[in-house]
């Protein structure tokens, strides 16, 4: 969540992770606010196009570590890192994400 302070025209000014005089309390997956971020980028489609080829890097890996073309050790320290890391966001997001749970408890 963010806290959004309106310009007079009503356009976003700015926005903080704390409560501040006159702001009001605005999701961070809103259009405005995503619209906010991107603004004064060339291209907003460049940022999650990036997001979307980095994710097939990473798969990419991923089927070279299983298939024994390389190993995670092979891979630089930092790489190793990122990776792990990378992982492990995505697995708790996963996680989160799942409100339902597995198909075997919808009845």
């Amino acid at each position: 969540m963010f806290y959004v302070v309106r310009s007079a025209d009503g356009n976003i000014q700015s926005l903080s992770r704390l409560q501040q005089s006159n702001s009001e309390m605005m999701d961070e997956h809103n259009p405005e606010i995503q619209q906010f971020f991107n603004a004064g980028r060339a291209e907003p489609a460049f940022g999650a196009a990036d997001a979307d080829f980095v994710r097939v890097i990473e798969d990419l890996i991923d089927t070279l570590i299983m298939k024994n073309v390389i190993r995670h050790t092979d891979l630089p320290d930092a790489a190793q890192r990122k990776l792990m890391l990378r992982k492990g966001l995505r697995n708790r997001m996963h996680g989160a994400l799942d409100l339902l749970g597995g198909d075997e408890q919808i009845l």
